[in-house]
Formats: C-alpha cells, structure tokens, sequence
C-alpha cells in the first residue's frame, strides 16, 4: 500500500556516466522473434505486425521480425509470410530505415525469406553437441555445415548473414561449457561471412567474470569485438550484470526483447530474455545513446501485456506502467 501523499514522480534515471563505456549502444529487438516463439497461444499475425509498428515508433531501428521455420517446429511462427505482407516490404514504409532480419534454419528457410525481398537473415549454431541435436537434430559440424549452405547463398543474393550460437555458457544436458568450442563456432561463422554474431547465454547461467573470460578469449583468436553482440537471458538475475560487463569489454550490440518476454522451446531451463525496458533504463542512465523512447517502449510492453493476457516480467514496465 503507497503512504498518503506518495506520487511516484522518477519517469527516467539520473544520468551519471561511468568511464570506459561506449558512446552508443544498439539494441537489438527479438520480441517479435525470439519473444514470442515460445508462447503456447498462437498470437494473431495483426498482433505482431502492431508489436513491429509500435517499436518502430519507439525509435527501434534493429528488430528481428520472424524466422522461417517449419510450422511444426516453432508453430507460432508459421505466419511468417503474413507478417511480412502486413508490414509491407522490406525496405519501404515502415520499414524503410529499419534493419529487419528474418532467422532461417535452412535453404528452403532461406527461399521464401528471399522471395519476400528480405535484406538480412540469421542463421544458428549450438557450441553444445547436445543442444545442437535437440534443437536442430543434427551434429554440431552438421548445423555448421548447413549455417555454411545458408549464409553463402545468402551472401550471393546481396544479403547480410547474422550468426548466433546457443550454449555459450552453460547447456541443461552437459552443464559447464568450455571456453574452446565456443570460440570455434565463432570463428567457423566467421570464415562463413556473417558479419555479426550473436553470443547467447540460452538458459541464463553466464556470471560477469565468464563473460569477461569468453570475450578474452575471442579476442585471442582474433575475432575483433565489433563483429560481436550479446543476448542474454535472465534466469538467475545476471542479465545486466552481464551486459554491463561486455559493454566495458567493447560490445556495442545488445539482444533484448520488449517487456522481457521469450525463452527457447527447446531448453526447458530457459526463462525470458533481458528486457528491452530494464536494458535502455540502464543505458540511459549511463548516459549511453540508444535513439529509444523509453516511455513509448513501456506503453508498447504494456499493451503487448494485455494482449498476452499477462503481467510483464520486465521490472521497468512494471515501474513505469
């Protein structure tokens, strides 16, 4: 219960920078995507194509739209061609100034992405042998040879390939996962021609020091930080923390989803994604460029919540809501 008297005034935080941090971050929107994938209830394409709209107004210029993967694999994604019709093309309208990859787990994923004129899509890779046949039942060198297939006939056709690779820091059937097959994943999508790849801490386990160690030990391998971002989940907490940490370790891209909504629906462990929201208060704080407009964001996670039926995790919505 508030005291009398109490107004909740704090609409934004104090700005006070700390060294060493970049200038500019961007944020990288995979609410449409990677948040929605995992709800049971399939969202009405209007719905999503709104989502996509009201970030674009908040002033998202990053935002994985879809993935074109088999119905019966991630069915809440079968409309992906919907999506992109309601939206209109790629590269014009509302999509005109805003990078709008679409995630393709295959070459035939990749022919309907190109026949909707996409620009930018994203492939995926396991650093786990585990995860890497639940999630796509194949062998680690099996995906990477398919991600291979992708992004080079991709490239051919004048489109830009992202890489993320899954289990970076810890796997739900193999536990710890070692610093080496991280690094080589990386690297592979490197030589493949994907000019970002995307660490991801699938089930939310990294520690700021592990992720200080990984980052190290890319950079040993001569993989430069700008060819990097991150994308962490908030299992345990860590979230931030982390993200903080490979910002003063040079990453200037951050995955996170709007209201915190996503998880994997092939690892049972793993909870939400970072939150947009929580992400740009502390960027903002920081003193650090994102071009969001944070109360436009809470406004968009808070009518995506109705629409869901549910509460937002993110604890920004909840403050500001």
């Amino acid at each position: 219960m508030r005291r009398a008297g109490y107004r909740r005034t704090v609409r934004s935080p104090q700005v006070v920078p700390l060294p060493g941090l970049p200038d500019r971050v961007t944020v990288y929107e995979v609410g449409a995507r990677d948040g929605l994938q995992n709800e049971k209830a399939i969202v009405p394409v209007e719905v999503k194509a709104e989502l996509v709209r009201r970030l674009v107004a908040a002033g998202s210029r990053s935002i994985e739209l879809t993935s074109f993967v088999h119905p019966r694999w991630v069915p809440q994604l079968a409309d992906a061609e919907q999506l992109l019709a309601a939206l209109g093309p790629v590269g014009d309208g509302i999509l005109a100034d805003v990078r709008a990859p679409v995630l393709v787990p295959n070459l035939r994923g990749l022919e309907r992405a190109l026949a909707l004129g996409v620009r930018e899509v994203a492939v995926f890779v396991s650093a786990t042998e585990s995860f890497a046949r639940k999630n796509l039942n194949r062998t680690r060198q099996e995906a990477l040879d398919m991600s291979a297939e992708v992004a080079r006939d991709a490239l051919a056709a004048g489109v830009a390939v992202r890489g993320y690779v899954s289990m970076c820091f810890g796997d739900p059937w193999e536990g710890d996962v070692d610093l080496a097959p991280v690094v080589d994943v990386v690297r592979a999508l490197r030589e493949q021609g994907c000019h970002e790849i995307s660490l991801g801490d699938t089930i939310g386990v990294a520690t700021a020091g592990h992720v200080v160690a990984l980052l190290d030990a890319l950079a040993d391998a001569g993989v430069p930080t700008s060819a990097l971002a991150v994308h962490f989940h908030d299992t345990y907490g860590q979230a931030l923390s982390n993200t903080l940490v490979a910002l003063q370790h040079g990453i200037t891209v951050v995955d996170a989803s709007a209201g915190g909504l996503g998880g994997c629906p092939f690892a049972q462990s793993a909870t939400g994604n970072l939150a947009t929201e929580d992400l740009v208060w502390m960027l903002h704080g920081l003193g650090i460029e994102t071009g969001l407009d944070l109360p436009a964001l809470v406004e968009t996670s808070t009518w995506l919540s109705e629409q869901m039926g549910r509460p937002s995790p993110a604890r920004a919505v909840r403050a500001l809501g």
